[in-house]
């Protein structure tokens, strides 16, 4: 039997094309799937008077895996307005359409979510030297993040 270093290169009838088709069709179905798991839900958004109210909040930051705090500063920041947020939801003052605050929030996804290397949602917020980071748990890529100004104040749950 011949070692492996052994073999003439001219003895395998492959070609490159065969090869990625074999490895292709070996694959599991989840690997070759070009979905994303990360869907976010679509925002609740409607408006009461003079005020905007974000009834699914707490749900997408839950699935995004994010302090709401953190979620609604940047919120606050984004549409220029001031809110709170009650209970699970978030209140805005001032009148903003659902498409508005979705787009924010895809924002909020982009930049403090997910990865800029593989684009897996699986990061988390971590500090090097004085430094604040989005670290990826998928593909270990690191890169640093802007802080978000303006403040949030708490309602009664």
């Amino acid at each position: 039997m011949k070692e492996a270093r052994d073999v003439d290169v001219e003895e395998w009838d492959y070609d490159y094309e065969e090869l990625l088709d074999r490895a292709l069709r070996q694959l599991p179905e989840t690997v070759k799937s070009t979905e994303s798991r990360f869907v976010i839900p679509r925002a609740k958004v409607f408006i009461e008077g003079k005020t905007t109210i974000f009834d699914n909040f707490e749900g997408i930051c839950n699935y995004i895996n994010r302090e709401p705090e953190y979620v609604m500063k940047f919120l606050l920041s984004e549409l220029g307005t001031a809110g709170k947020i009650e209970g699970s939801r978030a209140i805005f003052q001032g009148r903003f359409s659902p498409n508005e605050v979705q787009h924010q929030i895809q924002r909020f996804i982009h930049e403090y979510v997910l990865c800029w290397e593989c684009k897996k949602p699986d990061t988390h917020f971590a500090r090097m030297e004085r430094v604040w980071v989005l670290k990826c748990d998928a593909c270990g890529a690191i890169r640093p993040i802007a802080k978000i100004k303006g403040g949030v104040r708490r309602g009664r749950r």
